[in-house]
């Protein structure tokens, strides 16, 4: 089969299919109509696999089977898989999301923390750390450590991570707001992220610095800091350190709170 290795391998991520399955479909496209012995040889997948596999590309929406005798298969024009995979996934995405509700009020979500809470006891302090891969994972982390916080959230970020910050993290600082948590942020204050300063301002004390740095101080004992500028670096490869540690948070918060009074306050 003339399909390069590489756009089969494309083609599995995009469409959550598995080696067997691309090759068969790949095939299938290349013919428009034909039998399960026919797509084994062209695919190489082996014959006693070639019926399940097209079983399952059935119930996908992938290929449609064709009446009569001997059997063959159709294929489905993509764009109208494409619309079909969209619609499936949202239906298990959905789905998905309402197990997971459901998870809230169960049993089973007590009998997970009570494991967590016994693990966590037998923990080292020095194993509370580890290391964040990807932009989404960090702010993920980031806003699970943010909303145990009990008295403060210092926040340090750059002038574009200020505005991620404010689109993906206002509603937690809303909440930390009304818990009475103190909430500080100090970051590079442009035209660009007036917007950002302005949704945050009613939450957070939002101060104006030269500095470049990113990190995050919850309740002075526990940290997460990102180890690259955010312009050199891809959010896929952006990486951070998390640790739960009051001796390294606290040696840090009493660093900023120092730099702090020397920063300017939005609107002077």
């Amino acid at each position: 089969m003339l399909v390069k290795d590489e756009f089969l391998s494309k083609l599995r991520r995009l469409f959550n299919l598995n080696l067997y399955e691309v090759k068969i479909w790949a095939a299938l496209l290349s013919r428009g109509v034909a039998a399960a012995g026919e797509l084994s040889d062209i695919a190489d997948v082996p014959r006693s696999r070639a019926y399940d596999v097209l079983e399952s590309l059935e119930k996908r929406g992938f290929v449609v089977m064709k009446l009569g005798k001997p059997i063959k298969y159709i294929a489905v024009a993509p764009t109208e898989v494409v619309e079909r995979v969209k619609k499936n996934t949202k239906i298990e995405a959905e789905e998905r999301v309402k197990r997971l509700e459901e998870l809230k009020n169960t049993e089973v979500l007590d009998e997970l923390a009570a494991l967590h809470n016994q693990g966590v006891e037998m923990v080292d302090p020095s194993d509370l750390s580890g290391s964040i891969r990807g932009r989404q994972n960090l702010y993920s982390h980031l806003e699970l450590a943010l909303k145990n916080a009990e008295k403060s959230v210092t926040l340090m970020t750059t002038a574009d991570g200020l505005k991620r910050k404010a689109d993906s993290l206002r509603s937690v600082f809303e909440k930390l707001r009304k818990k009475g948590v103190k909430i500080r942020v100090a970051s590079q204050l442009t035209k660009e992220n007036k917007q950002a300063v302005a949704e945050i301002a009613p939450f957070a004390e939002v101060r104006d610095t030269d500095s470049r740095a990113r990190f995050a101080i919850i309740d002075g004992k526990e940290m997460v800091f990102m180890v690259l500028d955010d312009k050199d670096v891809h959010p896929m490869y952006d990486i951070g350190i998390w640790v739960n540690t009051p001796f390294f948070a606290s040696a840090v918060q009493e660093l900023f709170d120092s730099a702090w009074k020397g920063m300017k306050p939005i609107g002077k």
